[in-house]
């Protein structure tokens, strides 16, 4: 059988399939984020054991030798680590804010858009640069103790296999990595104010590293690859690969990639584009901040259950009842398609008369547009798959292809774990059937008649959020 292991921000999964594609068993567990005034962290000795408890659930259930294993997990943020891959200090996740006023003072001054012209990255207060800037200036001590700043996965990889620190081209796209050369770009370093700190990158496998498991969850001498993260993943996973085509993850974070061969730095900065084991292959990649998260806060604030929601949606119209909702809850602001580290989510058209139903299909709307907003700057122009745990919800799935306007190549089960499979089949050279591995379960159609609706919603969406932008920034 063949494993793979994706590390979520909420949630740690482990999946076992066979030679077909087919899965075997599917293991979970949940892992704590903790949140105070913008600090948004985790416990990696948490994260870690709850790998190898999914590792020990998932291989216990199928007793089959494992012919290989693939890894991935959430990118960006800092996870700072000693030489065996054990924690300086707790994760700093990427839906971290502290270092938001870091990010405000670079697009003042011009370093946010000198980065991405190099780059192709818009930072964001989660990601690496500002981070590392501000536990430089914040906490330099966790930083002089550290031996190196990881991604999860790789600090994952380095505690299962001894092997030393690395990350790969898609984890280290994200600001430091030429997309052109695959190294890092250290005028960027030295522009974020962080050459003293360069020891701390890791060093770049290209492509992804590969080695032996030592017996924590998986038998001794599994061989495993370390990559690649989470959103290429799924691309993977989703059949994703021929330029043009797009993925939507309605996940905790709305991620919009599509593939190109197409470096473009020019236009509005934001987003990133994420290198891939493909020399002259990316993903452009337009990940939000807040996808089912914010579904997530209006159901607990209203009571909603989730199995609640399918009516819900069903039996309220569309445009719920004037009810209006800019889904942009992250205490980190936005990040795609635009970056505003201090815009916030906004409720409008509510009244007395409004239901919970009018709050819950608005914010699966606000959510719908931020897509649309996400794939439009992406460059989609050939099929679109989904995939997260959104497409649990039919009724939102119908939803979200009329507001996309278009037919949806709905992908279920362990996406990600799947295309980390398929990415160590590829770096061992097994032979495996990537169209097999990768069918859609469904292909859902938009009705036209909605679609028209919501193609004028969405331009009244793309106003309200200009307006939004602009009292952000006062």
């Amino acid at each position: 059988m063949y494993v793979g292991i994706d590390v979520g921000t909420s949630m740690v999964k482990a999946a076992a399939f066979d030679d077909t594609g087919r899965e075997l068993a599917v293991s979970s567990r949940p892992v704590d984020l903790r949140l105070h005034d913008g600090f948004v962290e985790q416990d990696m000795e948490e994260v870690y054991g709850a790998v190898v408890a999914v590792l020990d659930e998932v291989t216990g259930r199928v007793p089959e030798p494992v012919e290989l294993a693939g890894l991935t997990g959430q990118g960006d943020g800092v996870w700072l680590v000693d030489g065996e891959g054990r924690p300086v200090r707790a994760a700093a996740s990427w839906m971290d804010g502290r270092a938001h006023e870091l990010v405000d003072r670079w697009l003042a001054d011009g370093t946010f858009e000198t980065v991405f012209r190099r780059t192709g990255s818009a930072m964001f207060p989660g990601c690496p640069g500002p981070l590392l800037a501000w536990l430089d200036g914040n906490e330099p001590q966790t930083l002089d103790a550290a031996k190196a700043a990881l991604y999860c996965k790789d600090m994952v990889f380095q505690r299962l296999t001894g092997a030393g620190s690395a990350t790969d081209v898609s984890d280290a796209s994200m600001p430091f990595l030429d997309p052109r050369t695959r190294t890092y770009d250290n005028r960027v370093v030295e522009l974020l104010g962080l050459t003293h700190r360069r020891r701390l990158l890791a060093p770049v496998s290209d492509p992804v590293a590969t080695a032996e498991a030592r017996g924590e969850g998986l038998p001794s001498g599994t061989r495993i690859a370390n990559g690649p993260y989470d959103l290429p993943a799924c691309a993977l996973g989703a059949g994703v690969t021929a330029p043009g085509d797009g993925l939507l993850i309605v996940g905790t974070c709305l991620a919009s990639l599509v593939a190109t061969t197409e470096l473009d730095l020019t236009g509005e900065p934001a987003g990133l584009y994420i290198s891939t084991d493909r020399p002259g292959y990316w993903l452009r990649a337009m990940p939000a901040m807040v996808g089912t998260a914010a579904l997530d806060w209006v159901l607990s604030t209203t009571g909603v259950r989730h199995e609640e929601v399918d009516g819900l949606l069903a039996e309220t119209p569309p445009g719920a009842n004037g009810v209006r909702v800019l889904p942009y809850f992250a205490p980190s602001g936005e990040r795609a398609p635009f970056v505003e580290p201090r815009l916030r989510a906004e409720l409008t058209g509510v009244s007395l008369e409004s239901t919970r139903g009018d709050l819950v299909r608005a914010t699966c709307e606000g959510i719908g547009y931020a897509a649309r907003h996400c794939l439009e700057a992406a460059g989609l122009t050939g099929d679109l798959a989904v995939c997260g745990g959104g497409t649990r919800s039919p009724a939102w799935m119908r939803l979200l292809a009329d507001v996309l306007g278009r037919p949806l190549r709905v992908v279920e089960g362990e996406v990600g774990a799947r295309g980390a499979v398929l990415a160590a089949a590829e770096r061992y050279g097994v032979p495996l059937d990537a169209r097999g591995w990768t069918r859609p379960t469904e292909v859902v159609e938009p009705d036209r008649g909605r679609a028209a609706f919501y193609t004028k919603g969405y331009e009244e969406h793309l106003v309200r959020l200009a307006e939004a932008r602009a009292r952000a920034r006062t």
